[in-house]
């Protein structure tokens, strides 16, 4: 008897991505990926090239994957900070961000990556939200978005959108709550002590 098929959970990494919209959700989600393997899922970082990426504030992360060797994706995460600029932009990424569309069941974003998304037409007639100071651009890039102004992150079925920053760990637990359960989401939130009482 095969084992069974492993699912893929994919973050996006580029030039200029925002450190901790990467990282917050990769701690969730490869803590708990590495610690219930028997859930059947597995957290990866790829960058399109495959090649070593400088984030916003001067961090080097070195991607596991490419995206031609990621493999199949259960979830795609795209992260944002000020790579997504051009980004939003860019018709080789915009079209890449359709195919995955295509392809990949569950699509998700954290701060401006839904900017992104929303230039390649993935947030029509749907709620969304990104970071606070980019309501209004994401509202521009296409007015038929319910621009959720308040939420931390806005699920609307096949496509999750986050608030900035701190917000994308905020969805990586929800993404554990919808994927396996609301206990496995408290075993993972107690793994990496995440509790916030901001103190200011």
């Amino acid at each position: 008897m095969s084992a069974p098929e492993v699912k893929r959970l994919g973050i996006l990494l580029f030039d200029g991505v925002e450190e901790l919209d990467a990282v917050g959700p990769w701690e969730v989600l490869s803590w708990w990926t590495a610690n219930f393997p028997d859930d059947g899922y597995v957290a990866t970082l790829f960058s399109v090239d495959g090649g070593p990426v400088t984030c916003a504030k001067g961090m080097t992360i070195v991607p596991q994957h490419s995206a031609d060797d990621v493999g199949p994706l259960e979830v795609l995460l795209h992260p944002g900070g000020r790579g997504t600029r051009p980004q939003v932009e860019d018709p080789a990424h915009l079209d890449r961000v359709r195919a995955w569309r295509r392809d990949v069941p569950l699509m998700t974003s954290v701060c401006t990556g839904s900017l992104v998304y929303a230039a390649a037409g993935l947030l029509t007639d749907r709620p969304a939200t990104t970071y606070h100071g980019q309501l209004d651009t994401l509202a521009q890039l296409d007015p038929s978005i319910e621009v959720r102004r308040d939420d931390r992150y806005v699920d609307s079925g096949d496509v999750i959108t986050s608030a900035g920053v701190s917000a994308g760990i905020d969805m990586a637990f929800h993404l554990v709550v919808r994927l396996v359960g609301v206990e496995r989401a408290r075993q993972v939130r107690r793994g990496i002590q995440y509790d916030p009482e901001p103190p200011v």
